[in-house]
């Protein structure tokens, strides 16, 4: 009987690794799995009924309706050309330092990351205004593709963080999991702005990791020449340039951990203050505000599609032995609570290799959080080494998705092998700073 939810998991990820679209694997294959099981008496149909109900409450959590609103601020600000203005006077700020270029790179990404929160266009746009730039003043191209595609990534970690959101619900609901089956009636909570502000040190910490090899490589490489000396950029330019976007995330942020907003009305504010900004841009019109919405409600609609088939997958799987299953492997773990941990991140860093942070997060995570609790570990902790940990699916090949963002607009004078190459380093520190959280947990509690 063990063996059965193992069989449901191989098939899944095998119509995931043959190109069939997530939401509908995990829903579809998972139902025609129980329909197979019914006959021989493994998994009880009227489990079927619980489907409505769970898909009304995705739809009816307010926790994620912060989802849409963060999309739709993020594609505010990226297609009002805020992104592409702070690359360029940040650039010119830093044209007189040694590799200068390359550190403006990481500043923007955090910004843009606390700000825009999308990899997807963070990657693509420095990686079309940044990219050939560096590479004509002298960097190795394995390096400036591994810089541009790893700064892409710090949206993912770094609140206010679509990922975060995503997975402070899971968590929250692992944590009320837990909490039951220790037979624990006066429960504590966890939430999303719980997170948040779990994530800014190790985030600052990741940004460090990023600016310290980058100082070093610029200082083995002497081939690295400056900027255009005939260029520069005003005071008053820069503090324009920034002041707009800072306060947004001053207003986002500080709400949150003020306890004036939760995350959810704070994504709200963030929405508002982004169509602000677009309109003293000069860019609020019809027509952009068609464009906006249409691709936040393309890009909401795949993520709550996603969940939706996550959650059946999560009923069916329980229905066959699941969780049955998984105390089973967790038992059978020698070394203690700590081992457990260990096995469990390892293996969400192997899944990044070939699974979406959002598949992750919604199949694999809701398994694995609920013994980990039991064991008595810190649910916001364990939520932020998860978020670390799943920030490095974004540029681990083959399926990273950094990585396909920037071949897209690199130059096709840079190999693909270059860009691999040149994420590892950023890789190992990513996993550093997941050790030393993991070390060191008050760091963020």
């Amino acid at each position: 009987m063990e063996i059965i939810p193992l069989i449901l998991i191989i098939l899944i990820c095998t119509m995931l690794l043959l190109g069939y679209p997530v939401a509908f694997t995990l829903s579809g294959v998972s139902i025609l799995f129980a329909l197979a099981c019914i006959p021989f008496g493994v998994f009880d149909a009227s489990i079927f009924k619980s489907i409505p109900i769970r898909i009304f409450g995705i739809m009816n959590n307010v926790t994620l309706l912060a989802v849409p609103l963060f999309i739709y601020m993020g594609t505010i600000l990226e297609r009002s050309g805020i992104a592409a203005q702070m690359l360029k006077n940040m650039a010119l700020a830093f044209k007189n330092i040694r590799g200068g270029l390359s550190i403006s790179i990481i500043f923007v990404g955090a910004l843009l990351a606390a700000s825009t929160g999308i990899v997807g266009a963070t990657v693509v746009t420095m990686g079309l205004m940044s990219l050939p730039i560096m590479i004509q003043q002298g960097y190795r191209k394995d390096f400036a593709s591994g810089l541009v595609a790893s700064t892409g990534t710090l949206g993912q970690i770094i609140p206010p963080s679509i990922a975060l959101v995503l997975l402070g619900d899971v968590m929250s609901n692992a944590y009320q999991r837990a909490q039951n089956d220790m037979g624990i009636f006066s429960q504590k909570t966890v939430t999303v702005g719980d997170l948040f502000i779990g994530a800014i040190i190790p985030g600052i910490m990741i940004c460090l990791g990023y600016l310290f090899y980058t100082i070093y490589k610029n200082f083995k490489n002497k081939d690295v020449v400056a900027g255009d000396n005939n260029l520069s950029i005003s005071k008053i330019e820069m503090m324009k340039t920034l002041g707009l976007p800072l306060s947004l995330i001053f207003i986002v942020l500080g709400s949150i951990i003020a306890g004036i907003a939760t995350p959810t009305e704070a994504s709200a504010l963030g929405a508002f203050g982004a169509l602000m900004i677009a309109a003293i841009n000069g860019k609020l019109s019809v027509s952009f505000i068609k464009e906006t919405s249409q691709k936040t409600a393309i890009v909401s609609s795949m993520i709550f599609a996603i969940l939706i088939g996550a959650s059946i997958f999560s009923l069916i799987f329980r229905g066959v032995g699941g969780d049955e299953f998984i105390d089973l492997i967790f038992s059978s773990l020698p070394g203690g609570p700590y081992f457990a941990l260990i096995f469990v991140l390892a293996l969400v860093f192997l899944l990044g290799f070939i699974l979406d942070f959002i598949e992750i997060c919604y199949v694999i995570v809701p398994l694995v959080a609920p013994p980990l609790l039991i064991m008595g570990f810190d649910p916001v902790w364990l939520a932020i080494l998860l978020a670390i940990n799943l920030q490095t699916s974004f540029l681990t090949p083959p399926f990273g998705f950094s990585l396909f963002y920037l071949r897209g607009v690199a130059d096709e004078s840079i190999k693909t092998s270059e860009i691999y190459k040149g994420v590892i380093p950023f890789i190992y520190i990513q996993l550093i700073v997941l050790a030393l959280v993991v070390l060191f947990p008050w760091v963020l509690l």
